[in-house]
């Protein structure tokens, strides 16, 4: 892989990536255009990830003017378009679930928070995590490149930002799912469905009970859930997300 046409330019491709894959060059090659050395059993799929770009991140590919799977096998010489996958992207299966990695906990319940189905654990391995996301068809949201990569994952997305209001923004921008805001737990995932307020009087304090009136209780964990004075920062980021997924 070079950055330069150092190689014999019959056995080369050249890449030209869209600007929202540069991220994944290193700094020499942010410009977006990558030579690829071309061997007998390169797939164009390979060269692209030897550039450093997933494959989970890559729309379409195009191989002299015409659309090409990455499964086909350059003979070299070949200029290619790398595009980034269309936003909103869609899911097989219609709505989209979610699984993310254990770097990425705030987001998770940034996401619950807005009533999406986001499956989190902060010690499981990446054999495990691909397992699940298979297993439940859940769309796998990582940092992590070489997760991205594995063969056998059905899908997988990379989170951009580094704050978790960007990565939220992010996900939301690129799959563009439905929201449906407090219904999920941001603990443990589940179902919030509301209880009576008289059912919550040995689970919160003497002062909450006689201020707040309406109160939901977690299916799975049994965790108690009210509109409380840390409601308006919840509040901002619900409608920031709403007006997000509106606009894609």
């Amino acid at each position: 892989m070079s950055g330069t046409d150092a190689t014999d330019p019959s056995r080369t491709v050249a890449l030209t990536l869209a600007d929202d894959l540069h991220l994944f060059l290193p700094p020499r090659l942010r410009a977006g255009r990558v030579t690829a050395a071309v061997a007998d059993d390169s797939t164009l799929g390979h060269l692209v990830e030897s550039a450093g770009v997933p494959l989970p991140e890559v729309g379409r590919l195009v191989v002299d003017g015409a659309d090409t799977p990455a499964s086909y096998r350059p003979r070299g010489g070949e200029t290619v378009e790398v595009h980034a996958v269309h936003r909103p992207q869609e899911v097989p299966g219609g709505e989209p679930r979610f699984l993310l990695d254990v770097h990425l906990g705030a987001l998770a319940r940034r996401m619950r928070l807005v009533g999406l189905d986001t499956a989190y654990h902060n010690d499981c391995d990446d054999p495990v995590l691909v397992e699940q996301a298979n297993a439940e068809r859940r769309v796998l949201l990582t940092q992590d490149r070489g997760l991205l990569r594995r063969r056998n994952l059905w899908f997988g997305a990379y989170v951009r930002g580094v704050r978790p209001d960007a990565q939220l923004d992010d996900l939301l921008r690129r799959f563009a799912p439905p929201l449906r805001p407090w219904t999920r737990c941001t603990s443990c995932n589940g179902n919030l469905t509301a209880v009576p307020k008289e059912s919550v009087v040995a689970d919160v304090e003497p002062g909450t009970l006689a201020a707040v009136e309406d109160f939901a209780r977690c299916d799975d964990c049994a965790r108690v859930y009210w509109h409380g004075s840390h409601g308006g920062r919840l509040d901002e980021i619900v409608d920031t997300a709403l007006r997000t997924v509106a606009q894609v």
